[in-house]
């Protein structure tokens, strides 16, 4: 059980430690996925 634990603690500290690269990665899908869409809408007549 205490290694769960410390397992998850490592892994929780790691996802601290890169949320701002989670953050971005996650921005930065979201405007390509945004930029489809609207490219789609306005290249169909």
């Amino acid at each position: 059980m205490q290694i769960v634990v410390q397992s998850y603690r490592g892994l929780s500290f790691l996802v601290w430690l890169n949320a701002d690269r989670i953050f971005t990665m996650g921005t930065v899908v979201a405007g390509l996925l945004a930029g489809a869409f609207f490219g789609s809408i306005l290249i169909e007549p």
